[in-house]
């Protein structure tokens, strides 16, 4: 109870910059002493600094929080996709599993029913999801951290891979545009992912169905560049349709619940 109180806090203060102890406590459901005492650990901890009346992030605890709550956007979708994945992959294999959200609940699945692989990421959240992991060994790529996204991407990331094949990739998206192409938040991020798709000969990507039509402005690549495409069941009939007319292998996976 007391961790999701501090988390649904954190999220609230990162949506709205500055919250005072009232308008947490009616977010938490919290009484007010409740919630003072929460922020007083998270100002020791370096998380909030309190204010007169409230409290607002640390300015360092913005990044971390920023990749939170993306983790937390769509999950049941993502935890269905991630099961879904969690199939395909094949024991002794070596795969490349990247810094997406989506695929770090992949991670997750992996870590409650683990096989023997060789793994490698530029996730850091990925890699530490892997720690202690029976049978799987982690290798994480060299290069420039991304704050934003916990990942490290660059020059250094990129040669490091230009050296290794993968037999299965797993690759997220933030957006599938109009265009059926693939696009992320970062041009050093849309770099690393198309090398990415250079070094194996099987692309699985995953993507809920709020990111088709979405919007990002860099550009990875073509999603008919993916062997396959798991997605959930709330995907439109206009673009299951057209996957299908582009011979897209794709997995509509279904969910506990409609929107």
């Amino acid at each position: 109870m007391q961790s999701d109180r501090i988390s649904k806090i954190q999220h609230h203060l990162y949506s709205n910059g500055f919250a005072n102890v009232q308008e947490l406590a009616e977010a938490t459901g919290a009484s007010i002493v409740t919630i003072r005492r929460d922020l007083q650990r998270l100002e020791e901890g370096g998380i909030v600094t309190r204010t007169h009346g409230g409290a607002r992030l640390a300015e360092a605890a913005g990044p971390e929080l920023a990749f939170q709550a993306r983790v937390q956007e769509q999950v049941e979708a993502k935890r269905a996709i991630a099961d879904a994945a969690l199939a395909l992959l094949q024991p002794h294999s070596t795969v490349f599993l990247d810094a997406g959200t989506t695929v770090l609940q992949l991670a997750r699945r992996l870590r409650v029913e683990p096989m023997p692989l060789t793994v490698f990421t530029n996730g850091l959240a990925v890699a530490q999801e892997l720690v202690n992991v029976d049978g799987v060994t982690v290798h994480l790529l060299g290069g420039q951290l991304r704050n934003e996204n916990l990942s490290v991407v660059g020059p250094t990331a990129e040669r490091q891979l230009g050296d290794l094949w993968f037999d299965q990739l797993y690759l997220g998206t933030s957006a599938v545009h109009d265009d059926v192409r693939m696009y992320t938040l970062h041009p050093a991020e849309a770099s690393l992912n198309q090398v990415m798709l250079r070094r194996t000969s099987q692309a699985v990507v995953l993507a809920d169905s709020s990111k088709f039509g979405g919007r990002a402005p860099y550009a990875v690549a073509p999603v008919t560049d993916a062997h396959t495409l798991i997605t959930d069941a709330r995907l439109d009939t206009g673009w299951t349709d057209r996957l299908a007319e582009l011979e897209v292998a794709a997995t509509l996976v279904p969910l506990g619940r409609t929107p």
